[in-house]
C-alpha cells in the first residue's frame, strides 16, 4: 500500500512540476531585424569591409538583452559577406536599437558576383537574404533572416555596352 501512496505521491509531484515548468513559458512575436545601412570601412589584403547598420525591433512586452551578434549575407544565393560583434545592448519593449556589425567581402565574391550579375538576366536587381543571430543571456539567443532586393544604378550597366 506505501508502494502506491509513494508512487501517487510521486506522480503528483512530477505533475506540478511540469504545471509550474509550462507557467514561466511565454510566446513571444518574433524579433525583427532590418538592413538600414552600409559604410565603408578599411580593408586588409584581398578583402573589403564595411559596416553593417541593423534595425533591430522588438515587437513583445519585455525588453530583449543581448551580448553578441553574428550576420551573414548572401547574394543571389551565394555567400557574400559575414561578420561578428560583440556589441551588447538592450531592445526595449515595443522599441528598437542600431547595431553596427563589421563584415568581411572577399575580393573574388564581389568579382565572381560582378560577373555572374553582369552576364545574366539578373541586369540590376540583386537579391540577398541576410541571416543571423542576436545572443543573449543564458539560452535566450535569437535567430533572425530578412530578404530584400537591391537596385543597381543604371550608370553600372551602361558603362559595360
Amino acid at each position: 500500500m506505501s508502494i502506491v501512496r509513494n508512487a501517487l505521491f510521486l506522480l503528483l509531484g512530477c505533475a506540478v512540476f511540469l504545471c509550474g515548468g509550462c507557467a514561466t513559458l511565454h510566446h513571444a512575436e518574433p524579433i525583427d531585424v532590418i538592413m538600414t545601412g552600409l559604410e565603408p570601412l578599411q580593408g586588409e589584403g584581398l578583402e573589403v569591409r564595411m559596416l553593417v547598420k541593423l534595425r533591430v525591433q522588438n515587437p513583445n512586452d519585455a525588453p530583449f538583452d543581448f551580448n553578441g551578434v553574428a550576420v551573414k549575407m548572401d547574394v543571389q544565393g551565394k555567400p557574400f559577406a559575414s561578420g561578428v560583434s560583440d556589441a551588447a545592448g538592450s531592445v526595449p519593449r515595443f522599441g528598437e536599437t542600431v547595431v553596427n556589425v563589421p563584415v568581411s567581402i572577399s575580393m573574388f565574391r564581389i568579382a565572381r558576383q560582378t560577373m555572374g550579375v553582369i552576364t545574366s538576366e539578373y541586369r540590376g536587381k540583386l537579391e540577398y537574404e541576410m541571416t543571423g543571430k542576436l545572443a543573449g543571456p543564458a539560452f535566450d539567443s535569437v535567430r533572425f533572416s530578412s530578404k530584400g532586393v537591391l537596385t543597381l544604378p543604371s550608370e553600372f550597366f551602361e558603362g559595360g555596352r
